[in-house]
């Protein structure tokens, strides 16, 4: 996945990915608090400039929620003075005093952002989702007071119709268009009644997808528990250890336990003899979100719908699609799915032969077995080894993690001369299997990379890449890759699946595009393009 993925709270990524130049009014105090629940600024960790090493990290052992909530209504706040200034400039609006203003404002909510963006994808608590849910519609409605305001974006307009443009560099005329394609997309052009009625849809969207990405992560932090060593048949002893770790973790003593995350589900899908055990397991991943309990998520996407389809055609677009695309390289629905049905016939075709393989092997064994989606893997397996020899489970060796990550620091090495020194010790982490590496390219400096590969509850399951600060002029990258593999049995190797590996390397590789960004502006760094372009 693309660096995009930091949680779910979509406004709080539009205020700092999609827009860098945007600025937000503090939201309204929330009621006093007792000074332990609520901390001074001066005292929020949050606030002040990080500390130590390499331009600054993290300081995650003093982060806590609860500093989250001063620290927003502080730095949007600071942020909209900024604004604010730039605005009251009398001077005629040009690149430096406008674009370039607004692209350097808000380094204190920038990194608020990026400590909020971290919780809410790998370290959500309950007391982190409250704060969530609660700042989810007031930071939409900060970012669209400053979108929708007619005397920032007439200063922007100007700058963009000045035919001093032509002057400017290319990176400084990529920023500008960044700028103002980015307002006018969101609603800068509309009028003073639809300004109002997207803004309330936006708040209304925001409240929405948090709700169900939190449903969703609710589902995700579950397991499956294996009773017996009846539950065990066709396991291999690495996986039966991982699901043995994974149960000592729950603290369910005696048992195993599948983890609702694909590193765990598709192990045990592809080697498991228990077809009632594979049908729960698969099912209760698959449906995430869609068991009628307090954790569906039908009724939230019944609301989002209706509410997408408003804001795109308030911003001019026949469907959401068509506005989602629209600053993508492949820029309209129509080119996307032109290119899905290059490759969707073919594939149709060649899953119709795989399934017909796998329903002549499982008849050998039940005449009147038909295929179903758990069975898939199972006799995808047992296909594979008939036809080819090839057993994945005696693959897994050649995937240990600790090599896997020193294969793909190699690899950089080799193709671009980077090198990976580990200063976990002497860096703040926020989880005890957070790793963290100097990354150099020769004898130059560019950055942090810092490593968190295993499942655990709070954390969203899949991978993906994001950092936690980008590039910029004077500016190290500090970079994070996330994933959701099996932690297995203490101080015993960790086998990952060839799949597994696949998703380090191709997370390693926008870290990559991150570590390496050598730009003037940060808005401009790394994976800070089209999201199409970000994955190809």
């Amino acid at each position: 996945m693309s660096t995009t993925r930091l949680g779910a709270c979509a406004s709080l990524l539009l205020l700092c990915t999609l827009v860098p130049t945007l600025s937000a009014a503090a939201a309204n105090p929330a009621p006093t608090k007792p000074a332990a629940a609520k901390p001074a600024a001066a005292a929020n960790p949050l606030l002040a400039p990080w500390p130590g090493p390499y331009g600054g990290l993290p300081p995650f052992g003093a982060i806590k929620p609860e500093h989250f909530p001063a620290a927003l209504e502080a730095s949007l706040a600071e942020r909209r003075a900024e604004v604010e200034k730039i605005k009251s400039n009398p001077e005629k609006p040009t690149f430096t005093n406008t674009i370039e203003a607004l692209e350097h404002a808000g380094a204190t909510f920038q990194r608020v952002g990026s400590m909020f963006g971290t919780f809410s994808g790998s370290l959500k608590s309950d007391a982190f989702a409250a704060i969530e849910r609660d700042w989810a519609p007031k930071l939409s409605a900060a970012g669209d007071e400053i979108l929708f305001d007619p005397v920032l974006f007439a200063r922007i307009q100007a700058v963009w119709d000045s035919p001093d443009k032509a002057k400017l560099s290319g990176e400084q005329q990529r920023l500008l268009w960044r700028t103002y394609n980015n307002f006018t997309r969101l609603g800068a052009k509309l009028g003073p009644a639809d300004k109002q009625r997207l803004a309330k849809v936006n708040e209304q969207l925001a409240s929405l997808y948090t709700e169900f990405g939190q449903k969703v992560l609710a589902e995700e932090n579950s397991w499956t528990v294996l009773d017996s060593t009846a539950d065990l048949a066709g396991l291999p002893e690495s996986l039966v250890a991982a699901l043995k770790a994974a149960a000592d973790e729950h603290k369910l003593a005696g048992k195993w336990a599948v983890d609702n995350t694909r590193s765990s589900v598709d192990p045990f899908l592809t080697y498991s003899a228990r077809r009632d055990l594979r049908e729960k397991v698969w099912k209760a991943f698959k449906n995430r979100g869609d068991n009628g309990n307090a954790n569906d998520t039908n009724t939230t996407i019944a609301k989002i719908l209706p509410l997408r389809a408003e804001k795109v055609h308030l911003l001019g677009y026949p469907t959401y699609a068509d506005w989602k695309l629209a600053n993508t390289m492949a820029m309209t629905p129509q080119r996307a799915r032109a290119l899905m049905e290059t490759v969707w016939q073919p594939t149709v075709a060649r899953v119709k032969e795989e399934v017909a393989d796998l329903q002549e092997v499982a008849r050998h064994g039940d005449p009147h077995l038909t295929i179903e989606p758990w069975d898939y893997l199972y006799y995808a397996e047992k296909v594979r080894k008939a036809k080819y020899d090839v057993d994945q489970n005696e693959l897994k060796p050649y995937f240990e993690l600790e090599e896997m990550i020193r294969g793909a620091m190699w690899m950089a090495n080799k193709l671009y001369g980077l090198t990976f020194t580990d200063v976990t010790r002497k860096v703040p982490v926020f989880h005890p299997d957070q790793r963290a590496w100097e990354v150099r390219d020769g004898d130059r400096l560019i950055g942090v990379f810092y490593g968190d590969y295993f499942a655990r509850p709070g954390k969203g399951s899949g991978a993906w890449e994001n950092p936690y600060r980008q590039q910029g002029q004077g500016v190290l990258a500090l970079v994070s890759n996330n994933n959701n593999f099996v932690k297995g049995k203490p101080g015993e190797p960790i086998l990952i699946s060839l799949d597994d590996a696949e998703t380090l390397f191709h997370e390693f590789g926008h870290a990559l595009h991150d570590l390496m960004s050598s730009v003037t502006y940060q808005g401009l760094a790394g994976t800070n393009t089209a999201t199409d372009f970000v994955e190809f």
